[in-house]
């Protein structure tokens, strides 16, 4: 096989993870658009309603359910998904796209830094709480940042990681099938949320075209997108590539919201950037096993 032949997959596969982390900050930015309407709780109706009727109508998962399920994976799984999904539109109400994104992924972080400790693993921690110290409002220069905003950012970073351990334990039990039930469950918790807030504005006909551009920008095409680079990149490189997102986050709100970020907000994301993918670059390898 040619060297050529060999970059092509790996080219391709991220390639379709930049567009897929490009894609959903763009979901994000239309579902922003939404909130005069239907309020973050009613774009969150919208992104995981028609997200799981998409998928439902492409899986058909009902066809493959056994006996023998882990049903508790599964809906903790599904409710992270809801929860996660509704408190981080919640907090883009009053704080800027990409910080938001940052501290979401304080979650994941905190998961993989978890019992570290190697010294370059303190070096990680002490970077993430460098950006948060820059980002949280705890100083004079940062008091513009809503308090509230940050702590509903850091709840979907809390259910991010949850998202993560219960994920693994259902895509074991139900395989491709686990993000579409798990997409569903969460869809059964954030459409009642969406409903009480927005009420018969949901059913508005105008306002569809934007929630199906919220549910393939930021669910159906960036998942099938991660499924191919997942099935062709390293775990590794993929954990490092996906570190990309605060900065893609902060990209899209400043494009497409017309948001600003001050040099220490910058500094911050670019912290919290560095040790995700520092982190993933030391993650220690198992050893091979001796015969």
């Amino acid at each position: 096989m040619s060297s050529r032949s060999a970059v092509a997959p790996v080219a391709l596969a991220v390639g379709v993870l930049v567009i897929a982390m490009v894609s959903y900050q763009c979901g994000a930015s239309l579902a922003k658009h939404l909130f005069p309407q239907v309020g973050a709780q009613g774009a969150t109706a919208y992104r995981l309603g028609l997200s799981a009727l998409i998928l439902l109508l492409w899986r058909r998962p009902w066809r493959r359910l056994g006996s023998q399920r882990d049903w508790r994976s599964l809906w903790g799984y599904g409710l992270s998904i809801g929860a996660m999904n509704l408190v981080f539109y919640m907090s883009l109400r009053t704080i800027p796209l990409g910080i938001a994104v940052a501290l979401e992924f304080t979650g994941p972080l905190a998961l993989a830094l978890f019992g570290s400790r190697r010294l370059i693993d303190f070096v990680w921690i002490a970077l993430v709480i460098a950006g948060l110290a820059l980002l949280l409002p705890l100083h004079a220069q940062a008091q513009a940042l809503d308090p509230v905003g940050v702590m509903y950012a850091l709840a979907a970073g809390v259910g991010w990681a949850l998202y993560i351990v219960l994920g693994k334990k259902a895509g074991a039990a139900y395989g491709g099938d686990a993000v579409t039930l798990g997409t569903s469950i969460g869809a059964l918790l954030a459409i009642p949320f969406g409903a009480a807030h927005a009420g018969s504005a949901l059913l508005s006909p105008a306002l569809l075209p934007y929630a199906l551009g919220v549910a393939v920008l930021s669910s159906a095409l960036p998942y099938t997108l991660e499924m191919i680079a997942l099935t062709r990149l390293p775990a590794r490189t993929f954990s490092t590539l996906l570190s990309l997102e605060p900065a893609v986050a902060a990209m899209a709100g400043v494009a497409l919201l017309g948001e600003r970020l001050t040099l220490l907000q910058w500094l911050a994301i670019v912290a919290i950037i560095v040790a995700a993918a520092g982190t993933a670059l030391s993650v220690q390898r198992p050893a091979p096993s001796v015969n």
